[in-house]
């Protein structure tokens, strides 16, 4: 069977159906998506609240004060250092014995509970009024002035014994912890009779927020994306003052969670009749090259005091890469009037078809067209409501036998799989950050992402429209059975159906998301029928919001012959392709140990589409090599095993996986001899903060094929010549610089995408190596080390098709340096990263070099963070000063708000000559 789905992509509250074309206003197309601002009198204004907030958290691990959202569990005895894959575990039950303010905030997700009879009500009272915070009168002066995003532990200091609080799976940061944000609103008079909200798009977590010293509301969840209604507590015309609480759990994520208001924060207004929150839903039900069916879901809200008539006009245009509007509008739809009760909600949809639509597609073979849909809606004759809906049109079909189709094209997945943070800078979203590492992904021939393990920010997904990746959209890592005494299984039985739908409303008209998925390795895989009518209640509550995308679970357990993955429209397996804990030695252990299972699930579920939500695993320390090097296409990793407990490091000949993973050359051959599996997500793209197996004394993954800084492993090049086969690419591994191997063997390997390599030492050749069917790698094993240069040159199909030479260096003599980006934009946000490397005489990176840098700074930018890529370095993020590791050192530098000028980064080393880099920023 082949289920066939063509979308395009939005968001919505409820929903409204409508097709759309765009009319010509003066608008600010924002980076996410469905914003709205105009300077017309009818339209919403969508402001950015970012700056100028003041901020304090309370002593470290203080309980802080009383205003809690619920009881929890204690805590004592929690394990940091514990396997991934460990089987996640049953609630404990607690009964509240104080004051707690749950049933106040519970009522703001009632717009995401489709069963009316099961919204919550509000109980009478005012919790929280009479603490000092929340008073207009209270003076922050002495608090911490911050813009927003904010982490507020990123900035360290790491804690480094064993037995602390926050230990190496959340990244040894100050994370957890109860904090407060204030802000001054300027609401004016103007603003009476308008609707007024408060998005917030991420905030770890339990937030829960006043305004003028009423209680608003909240939401727990760190990861949603949620909006408050304040128009019933502003004072138009005078001061306002929001008030914002975080508590952030410690033992409640087995990676870093950051902590804080970590991203965008905005100021809605409208007019009481509105587009309702993420009100539009776009579906593009048949497409061709030559024509496209356009169908527009709208959902309007009368929030004023009478009963109203309205219409919808939308236009659709065709959008830029950078989200700009190109020429007229290309289709438009009209409905007819419709009455909408005082206080209610009403849907509107409507269809046309686009002749010669330019289709959205992932790259490289094709390209991310977009649209933009621009509804306005008019009470009378008077426009009251102006809604932008950008997507992509798109066929998508899934074909159990191959793949995913996109556009009538097999695409196979070559995804990775990325934790929210962007290393040094924490998980304050930044969107250059972001954008960085995409590009360096893409350059790999990435070309998806899984959002692991929770919904990303939207200006994610705003890139990987952009830029055509494919999403995996994921919203939880656990239900009902925990995997932390304090993470989310706290919360998902009275939040998970208002999470879910907030994904999908928020998401559904991008068209970069093609899966959505609902769990991670989740406890419930045990547990049988109960476990899969969970994931059955999930499936469905995605479907109610989006028929267009097939659901998933990803599954490390749970197999074919059991009820849990019978509840979904995809197989998703992690390492279970491969066959998890093969070597004998696990044998008779309690972990989880499981054959290669494709084709069990294959035979079983014959309609279903298989697809690798997580392989591979492999853990290496970018510009470490350890001997011996194992013969095998795979090993685990212990002392003498590709790794090296006492300096905390792993082995990049790039052949040694966490005990349950598989070396990439594994992986390759596993999915190639199973060509009905649609591809795969490695696990990871980037390293990130926390998790840092297999050595959790350290502050942050091995498991990325780039690390931390932005720096390359070797892996990443074995991922480029499999992914990218008509690009011409060789590399050679390790290092030449060997002084104490002389004579000694020390095996040379060259990832390339031709089909055989020759290899040279000191112009001697090493003899010829060609790959056989499954192999990615050709391996000199018998290589004794003498100084000098190793080249290799490979060929496909008998001609010559890349070169490259490594050369044993001279010692470190000076520093150089090189900027990403040249011109910045003075926005107080746009960063340039700037790579620093120690070389000898002739310019050659010297690659064990571990030289201090030191960096300094004039003019109109600051240095906001250094890295190096090394998970055992414990030096501050906010640092100027940073060792390089293996000859490498990163500075970020960002501009200053309305600076424009020149910024000169300065990176010096004693004994070795200095450099600097210069960069403009630009109004």
């Amino acid at each position: 069977m082949i289920v066939k789905s063509n979308s395009v992509m939005h968001a919505s509250k409820m929903i409204l159906t409508f097709a759309v074309l765009f009319m010509s206003i003066s608008s600010n197309l924002l980076t996410a998506q469905n914003k709205i601002v105009s300077k017309n009198s009818f339209s919403r204004e969508r402001i950015s609240i970012n700056n100028d907030w003041r901020f304090y958290k309370y002593e470290w691990m203080s309980k802080g004060d009383d205003l809690i959202y619920d009881v929890r569990p204690e805590t004592r005895g929690s394990m940091d250092d514990k396997p991934a894959d460990a089987k996640p575990t049953e609630a404990v039950k607690l009964k509240a014995n104080k004051l707690i303010l749950k049933p106040w905030i519970l009522p703001s997700g009632n717009n995401f509970i489709k069963d009316l009879s099961k919204h919550y009500s509000r109980p009478d009272g005012n919790p929280g009024s009479d603490f000092t915070f929340v008073q207009k009168n209270f003076d922050d002066a002495n608090w911490e002035k911050i813009n927003l995003p904010h982490d507020w532990a990123i900035k360290g200091p790491f804690l480094k014994e064993w037995n602390n609080e926050v230990g190496g799976s959340m990244g040894r940061l100050p994370s957890p912890g109860v904090a407060w944000y204030r802000k001054k609103l300027d609401i004016p008079k103007s603003d009476i009779g308008k609707s007024i909200f408060l998005d917030v798009d991420g905030a770890m977590s339990y937030a829960m927020v006043w305004l003028n010293g009423k209680l608003v509301g909240g939401w727990p969840y760190g990861y949603s994306s949620w909006q408050l209604d304040l128009t019933p507590y502003v004072i138009p015309g005078k001061e306002n003052i929001l008030a914002i609480r975080l508590d952030n759990p410690p033992s409640s994520m087995r990676w870093y969670p950051g902590g804080g208001i970590y991203r965008n924060v905005w100021l809605t207004k409208t007019n009481s009749v509105h587009v309702t929150h993420w009100g539009t839903y776009i579906t593009t039900p048949e497409v061709s090259e030559k024509s496209a069916s356009i169908k527009l879901e709208i959902t309007i809200d009368n929030e004023s005091k009478k009963d109203v008539e309205v219409k919808a006009i939308t236009q659709i245009f065709e959008i830029n890469q950078a989200g700009i509007k190109i020429g007229n509008a290309v289709a438009s739809i009209e409905s007819g009037d419709i009455f909408i009760q005082s206080g209610k909600c009403s849907k509107i949809s409507g269809m046309t078809v686009l002749k010669n639509p330019k289709l959205w597609g992932p790259i490289p073979t094709q390209v991310p067209n977009r649209y933009v849909a621009v509804t306005k809606v008019l009470q009378g004759n008077i426009p009251v409501d102006v809604y932008e809906t950008r997507f992509g049109i798109r066929s998508l079909k899934f074909d159990p036998n191959a793949g995913i189709i996109i556009n009538d094209e097999l695409v196979k997945i070559k995804g990775v799989n990325q934790h929210h943070d962007l290393g040094a800078l924490g998980t304050a979203f930044n969107i250059r950050a972001a954008e960085r590492q995409l590009e360096i992904l893409r350059e790999m021939g990435c070309n998806a992402i899984r959002t692991s393990h929770n919904p990303p920010a939207p200006e994610l997904l705003e890139l990987t429209d952009k830029m055509g990746f494919l999403v995996i959209d994921e919203s939880f890592d656990m239900w009902e059975r925990k995997k932390n005494p304090l993470d989310f299984h706290l919360i998902f039985p009275e939040w998970h159906e208002q999470d879910l739908r907030a994904m999908v409303r928020r998401d559904r008209n991008c068209p970069s998301v093609i899966i959505w998925s609902c769990g991670n390795e989740v406890g419930e895989q045990y547990t049988d029928k109960e476990g899969a009518a969970i994931a059955k209640r999930l499936h469905d509550i995605i479907k109610e919001e989006d028929q267009t995308r097939p659901t998933t679970s990803a599954m490390n357990w749970a197999k074919s012959d059991m009820p849990f993955p019978a509840s979904l429209d995809i197989i998703s397996l992690n390492y279970q392709g491969e066959g998890i804990r093969q070597d004998p030695m696990f044998e008779g252990t309690n972990r989880i140990r499981s054959a290669p299972q494709y084709d069990n699930f294959h035979k079983k579920f014959p309609d279903k589409i298989i697809l690798s939500s997580e392989t591979a695993n492999t853990f290496s320390s970018r510009g470490i090599y350890l001997f011996p090097v194992t013969e095998k296409n795979s090993d685990i990793i212990r002392d003498g095993r590709g790794g090296n407990s006492k300096i905390r490091h792993v082995s990049s000949y790039e052949l040694n996986a966490e005990d349950y993973g598989s070396a990439p050359d594994k992986v390759f051959g596993s999915i190639e001899s199973h060509p009905f599996v649609a591809g795969e997500f490695v696990w990871t793209g980037w390293d990130y903060i926390g998790e840092p197996a297999p050595y959790y004394e350290s502050r942050s993954s091995y498991s990325g094929i780039i690390d931390l800084a932005g720096f390359k492993k070797d892996r990443f090049f074995l991922y480029q010549a499999h992914w990218r086969p008509e690009f011409p690419m060789v590399h050679i591994l390790p290092h030449w610089n060997w002084p104490d191997r002389t004579g000694q063997i020390t095996p040379v390997h060259v990832f390339t995408s031709g089909d055989e390599a020759e290899l040279f030492l000191n112009n001697k050749s090493l003899g010829i190596k060609k790959l056989g069917q499954y192999e990615y790698r050709l391996r000199w094993d018998e290589v004794k080390y003498e100084p000098g240069e190793l080249k290799v040159v490979s060929y496909k199909n008998g001609k010559k098709w890349a070169e490259e030479i490594v050369r044993t260096t001279g010692e470190p003599f000076k520093i150089e340096a090189e900027v990403d980006c040249n011109l910045i934009n003075a926005d107080g946000k746009d960063l340039a990263f700037i790579t620093v490397r120690v070389v000898d005489k002739n310019g050659l990176t010297v690659p064990t070099a571990s030289n201090q840098i030191k960096f300094e700074i004039e003019g109109k930018g600051e240095i906001v963070a250094t890295d190096n890529g090394d998970p055992t370095d414990f030096v501050t993020f906010p640092s100027h000063d940073r060792n390089a590791f293996n000859g490498l050192a990163l500075a970020i530098v960002k501009s200053k708000a309305g600076a424009a000028g020149s910024i000169i980064i300065m990176a010096k080393s004693s004994g070795l000559k200095e450099t600097q880099v210069n960069i403009q920023s630009k109004k």
